[in-house]
């Protein structure tokens, strides 16, 4: 485990997208895993620089969502495909077809599930995972107390994600109850994570996951038992143009 303090968000950003622009230098066909949330934005935005710099290439990149809130379609504003779209896959030149995120929309979210992991293992694994942590430890939408084992899967959301959630919906009563997200064990497999974690509020969730024990009410603990993760952190708050 290595882990970086950084005194400002934007000096998190920016370390954190000198490694995914490292990794798609030097493995031009990689898979990423990526995450939504405001944590990662800054990082996004310095990939999307770089590239107008003419210093990236996406063209061969495949990428593989965390989640997305069942129920919502491509097209919502809260969704997480139109986050994607909006924060990153516009704005680059990554083939839509090889960008993934899960189908909010599906007839049957189970099988959804099981095709987005089949997807994953045909693209031969996920190279570098981006995750972020929520609040109370969270990981993706792996919710406290969820089963380790699990794969993509179809989950509950907790009242605390649900009311943090709302700030981005007209109401509390309009955020969804349920998503589609990877599982523990599908992020685990990942040959590489990258943590990204912004603010003193926090801190406290980030000991715990990184220095308490490793139980599924923490699920971000279970990253202790990665071989290869990297935590970039930044004391400063999110600044309020993200």
């Amino acid at each position: 485990m290595k882990i970086m303090y950084t005194d400002t968000y934007a000096n998190m950003s920016r370390r954190a997208a000198n490694i995914i622009s490292a990794q798609i230098i030097l493995h031009p066909k990689t898979v990423l895993g990526l995450p939504t949330g405001t944590t990662p934005i800054g990082a996004y935005r310095q990939l999307i620089e770089w590239y107008k710099k003419g210093d990236l290439d996406f063209s061969q990149v495949t990428t593989f969502n965390l989640d997305e809130y069942l129920g919502l379609d491509g097209s919502h504003p809260q969704s997480y495909r139109y986050f994607m779209d909006n924060q990153l896959f516009d704005h680059v030149n990554i083939r839509k077809g090889n960008t993934h995120v899960p189908d909010g929309t599906a007839a049957d979210p189970e099988a959804e599930c099981e095709l987005y992991e089949q997807a994953i293992k045909e693209a031969g694994g996920i190279d570098l995972q981006v995750l972020g942590i929520g609040n109370n430890g969270h990981i993706g939408f792996n919710e406290p107390g969820t089963a380790y084992e699990k794969t993509t899967n179809v989950t509950e959301l907790t009242e605390s994600t649900i009311e943090a959630n709302s700030r981005l919906f007209a109401s509390k009563e309009e955020v969804p109850t349920k998503a589609l997200t990877m599982g523990m064990k599908t992020i685990m497999h990942a040959r590489r994570i990258l943590l990204l974690v912004s603010g003193q509020h926090k801190l406290d969730i980030l000991n715990a996951a990184l220095h308490g024990p490793i139980t599924p009410e923490v699920p971000a603990s279970l990253l202790q038992l990665h071989p290869d993760l990297t935590v970039i952190v930044s004391t400063e708050d999110i600044p309020a143009d993200f």
